[in-house]
């Protein structure tokens, strides 16, 4: 497979290399090996979408294959090598594996390295190698790039954004792929050498740090930290030979605003999902094979408090968000027959373990296990848990917590308060021009066995999600412990919800960024959303003189006025004016219309309209405009009018006394 050995010395290279070159010219009326093919594209075949990996070398071609019916199948369209070419690509890699020394610094790209050298030596030795004009350079130096630090003919199908999975069920059967488009297809990649195939799941295993082999025939490993690897060696446990599957894990991971873009999820999910996680509430996200469960997971975990400590435990290391207090525990496999399986280290062990490093929350990548056990029984001392599940259902998930070999008491099983259900779905409409996606189908509040709130469901004829916030005993629970109503809890959900709408707006989607916008919402949650508002367009009339930097910029009065409004509900001048103009304007009245009537910086006028709303004088209300931007209402209660007549008829009486 062309793996790069140890530098040998000058000398004696020198020496052999006019054997070398002559033992290869020898070869050259040979047969060259064939190990695998791409079959070709036919000119009866319908193209329908093509578009390059590696131009101006690769692209895929997706075709419909007439004499299957019309199957879609995926095809690789790459450049090829004559059997000159091919004999001198075979050189260069013999070459550069002796010669090749390590780049002089660690920063320096190990691709970028190996195609410097790779071009260095074909110069070096180019009166030995042939030949060639330089596009068949170009070609050869791109063979040797995919061989040597590529992953070989499967790696066009890596470089592929839109493939998920890449499967091989053997020799001489074609490789599949999972297509983000197109689902499942078979590629026009055929391997046909066995021997071949075996040393490529040699390099996988070993690129992935793990070991394989006829004594240990099974292997799962992470390739390059972010794609799982599983393979089967040979004819040990599967009679048609080497198998292997490969799915593939993105170089960023999705963020809880990639998620919205893609409407996994809508805004108010996450914004629910994320007060609840500040309040070390428990979710496990439940689904099917290739549902999404780890990527939603791990999006839902950037909204967790950064000042949260966070425990992870994987089989293998899929988890990856930006949040600095955060230990990670990944289970090992021992190679090893009788005692010496005794030093494998389980899901089990390590679970318990980390329950002595006092998480605030303990996350598990999935739960499969006697883990399960140890997991619930740290939510019971106070920790919060999230975890992933395999299941098609709510009632399917918890038949498994409480059967063997997890063996959960019933009793237990409201400590996983939430349950999320993510699906592959049809959609009704592509988005993003995809018409399959991922979507989480229904949330759940779990009460007992066999007794859920529903609070989120998806709609699959529209693509659109239905709350019931109102529905939630979480929110009530959460409003007890904090002295506060639980129409209060459901106002901050609406306040968050329009943090993350901007974030979706303004694009920031990177999982450091949105980890920096929730950290920069948990230490100033006004001046966050102020902003979000001002730039979603929600006050834009503003004027700049009038816009307030600090919240201590208000003034002592208007916090005087508010503690009164909040303690015995009584208005004072400006709180019966915000009032007096809703009552004559019809009750609903655009935010920005009533701020420009209102002698007060941006700041005191938003805690104003906001403790109006706590009182429960007034709602604030959003929707999109005929441009798809927000734009705010306030809107008058029935209980806020009888406040206003009152206050009227006080303020009369006193004027005629």
């Amino acid at each position: 497979m062309g793996l790069i050995r140890g530098r040998t010395s000058r000398f004696k290279l020198k020496i052999d290399l006019k054997g070398f070159f002559k033992k290869k010219k020898k070869k050259i009326g040979k047969e060259i090996k064939v190990h695998y093919v791409f079959k070709p594209i036919l000119p009866h075949y319908e193209i329908i979408e093509e578009y390059w990996v590696h131009e101006p070398f690769c692209k895929i071609v997706i075709v419909k294959l007439p004499e299957l019916g019309g199957v879609t199948a995926y095809y690789v369209d790459e450049v090829s090598l004559d059997r000159d070419e091919k004999i001198a690509k075979d050189r260069l890699v013999d070459i550069l594996s002796a010669e090749i020394s390590p780049p002089e610094t660690e920063e320096k790209d190990v691709i970028e390295h190996v195609v410097e050298e790779a071009r260095r030596l074909a110069w070096k030795y180019r009166w030995a190698l042939g030949k060639f004009s330089e596009s068949s350079w170009a070609k050869i130096i791109y063979h040797v790039e995919r061989d040597l630090v590529g992953l070989g003919p499967i790696n066009p199908l890596v470089e592929d954004p839109y493939v998920e999975d890449i499967s091989c069920e053997g020799i001489k059967r074609p490789v599949y792929v999972w297509h983000r488009k197109y689902e499942s297809m078979p590629t026009n990649l055929v391997f046909l050498d066995p021997e071949f195939l075996d040393n490529l799941i040699i390099k996988l295993a070993h690129l992935g740090g793990k070991h394989v082999s006829t004594a240990f025939p099974i292997v799962d490993a992470m390739i390059y930290g972010k794609h799982r690897f599983a393979a089967t060696f040979r004819t040990e446990v599967s009679p048609q030979g080497s198998t292997f599957t490969l799915r593939k894990f993105r170089e960023e991971p999705f963020s809880v605003i990639d998620l919205i873009t893609l409407k996994t999820l809508d805004p108010t999910m996450a914004a629910y999902f994320w007060l609840l996680l500040e309040n070390k509430i428990s979710v496990i996200v439940v689904g099917g094979t290739a549902a999404g469960k780890t990527t939603a997971l791990n999006a839902l975990c950037t909204l967790i408090k950064p000042t949260m400590k966070i425990v992870t435990v994987e089989e293998t290391p899929e988890l990856n968000f930006p949040l600095e207090n955060w230990v990670r525990f990944v289970s090992r496999e021992t190679y090893g027959l009788g005692t010496a399986q005794a030093t494998s280290i389980e899901l089990f062990d390590l679970v318990k373990t980390s329950l002595r490093y006092r998480p605030d929350y303990l996350i598990v990548g999935e739960v499969r296990g006697r883990e399960a056990f140890v997991l619930f029984q740290a939510l019971a001392t106070g920790h919060g848990g999230m975890c992933t599940l395999h299941a098609e259902s709510v009632d399917a998930a918890v038949k498994r917590l409480t059967s063997p070999p997890m063996n959960v008491a019933p009793s237990y099983i409201p400590l996983m308060n939430v349950v999320a259900l993510i699906e592959r779905v049809s959609l009704p409409k592509p988005v993003a021009g995809l018409k399959y996606g991922r979507r989480v189908r229904e949330v759940n509040e779990i009460l007992g066995v066999g007794e859920y709130t529903r609070i989120f469901e998806w709609d699959p004829l529209t693509d659109t999600y239905k709350s019931h916030l109102e529905r939630s005993h979480l929110l009530e629970k959460i409003a007890y412990r904090q002295a506060r109503r639980k129409e209060e809890l459901i106002e901050e959900i609406k306040r968050r919800e329009i943090v993350l709408k901007w974030m979706v707006q303004k694009k920031i989607r990177d999982v450091n960024e949105v980890a920096k916008v929730i950290n920069e919402y948990y230490i100033n949650p006004d001046d966050v959303y102020i902003k979000a508002c001002e730039e979603l367009g929600l006050v834009l009339r503003v004027p700049l003189a009038k816009k307030a930097s600090s919240i201590e910029e208000i003034s002592v009065e208007v916090e005087e006025a508010l503690r009164r409004t909040v303690e015995s509900k009584e208005l004072d001048k400006i709180g019966l004016s915000i009032l007096s103009i809703l009552a004559e304007q019809g009750g609903r009245v655009p935010y920005g219309e009533i701020y420009d009537k209102i002698p007060l910086t941006p700041r005191e006028f938003w805690r104003y309209v906001d403790t109006l709303s706590r009182v429960g004088y007034v709602k604030i209300d959003s929707v999109p405009d005929e441009t798809n931007r927000l734009k705010v209402f306030v809107v008058l209660t029935d209980e806020g009018r009888r406040a206003y007549k009152e206050t009227l008829k006080s303020k009369g009486e006193e004027k005629s006394s």
